[in-house]
């Protein structure tokens, strides 16, 4: 298994405590006590995520539980305000969100390279004396202490951003046409389960253009409640524009297992019922011609209303018919 995909982390945020204001009043040379010149605390540091797209997975934060951003510093004399404190910024990938761990209320997003969110904010720095002098109180010997920073602890989840996801029951052939039509290496063998991570690639299409693909690790009936590798994985589905539905031509029955498929997706979000769909029937290197035209007409038979979709049959080992797939995805996504 992938020990490196880390698509969840619960960690710990302590934001900075702002800095105390200050309390001094002038004196020089020919001034033994003057009027208030307390400079306020510096502010503490945030704790802030920024998109950063090298990063594939949140696994550099697996072993950080605790991130504690610096304390701003304290004023001083001659209205001097107090440095703040240094923020803490995690880099994370496109397509984190944040949660609070306690009530699991969404807080942010990260979608772009360079966007930065603050996620715990840094305490506000306390005012000097100088705030608090009026025309009754001259010399105010008091100023306010800086505030306190957060200390709360936030979960951050991946959910990856393709255009394309691969849906299907384990061993329907996903990652061998990932293998086929990108340059990703995911691994391939003929058994169950072989993926339990998600695998990415680059598909490049005509003059240069290109979109991105994930082969999300097969779903089994009932991953929606959470059997098999199920909702882990789902929720990377979330982010794909088209669903492209493998199911192999060795299938009992393509279309009930295409409708099986359909519903695990909307049990776990209806929503994902309007994404863009496309059935693929993998593996026809295996089979004739002749009972692929058997195996259209049952199709074209059954898919009616709702259930209607393109569909293609292809094989990933002989590449009938991948330049066609291509090109079916490419005009969904466009």
């Amino acid at each position: 298994m992938d020990n490196n995909f880390v698509d969840y982390v619960k960690i710990c945020c302590r934001s900075g405590k702002g800095g105390k204001g200050s309390t001094h009043l002038h004196r020089d040379k020919l001034t033994a006590m003057g009027g208030p010149d307390g400079g306020d605390g510096g502010r503490g540091g945030h704790v802030i995520l920024r998109g950063n797209k090298q990063f594939w997975t949140l696994i550099h934060l697996k072993y950080r539980k605790h991130i504690i951003a610096e304390p701003g510093g304290d004023g001083g004399s001659s209205n001097k305000t107090g440095k703040e404190g240094k923020d803490e910024i995690l880099d994370v990938p496109l397509g984190t969100i944040a949660r609070d761990a306690e009530t699991g209320e969404f807080i942010c997003e990260i979608t772009e390279e360079g966007q930065q969110i603050i996620l715990m904010p840094g305490g506000r720095g306390g005012l000097g004396n100088t705030h608090f002098k009026n025309s009754v109180l001259q010399t105010p010997r008091f100023s306010q202490p800086g505030e306190e920073g957060r200390n709360e602890w936030t979960i951050l989840e991946l959910k990856i951003l393709a255009d394309v996801g691969l849906v299907g029951f384990p061993n329907a052939g996903k990652s061998t046409l990932l293998s086929v039509v990108s340059a990703a290496k995911p691994e391939i063998a003929n058994y169950p389960f072989t993926t339990l991570a998600p695998n990415l690639g680059i598909v490049s299409y005509r003059d240069y253009k290109s979109f991105v693909m994930a082969d999300i690790p097969g779903i089994i009936e009932g991953a929606s409640d959470g059997k098999g590798l199920g909702v882990r994985f789902l929720r990377h589905i979330e982010r794909n524009s088209t669903l492209l539905f493998l199911v192999s031509c060795q299938s009992n029955n393509i279309y009930e297992e295409y409708k099986i498929l359909l519903n695990e997706l909307k049990q776990y979000n209806p929503e994902l019922l309007d994404k863009q769909r496309i059935l693929g029937i993998s593996k026809c290197d295996t089979i004739d011609e002749e009972l692929i035209m058997e195996l259209e007409k049952d199709l074209n038979k059954r898919m009616k209303g709702k259930f209607k979709i393109p569909y293609l049959f292809f094989s990933s080992q002989s590449g009938y018919n991948i330049p066609q797939l291509k090109d079916m995805l490419w005009k969904q996504l466009n």
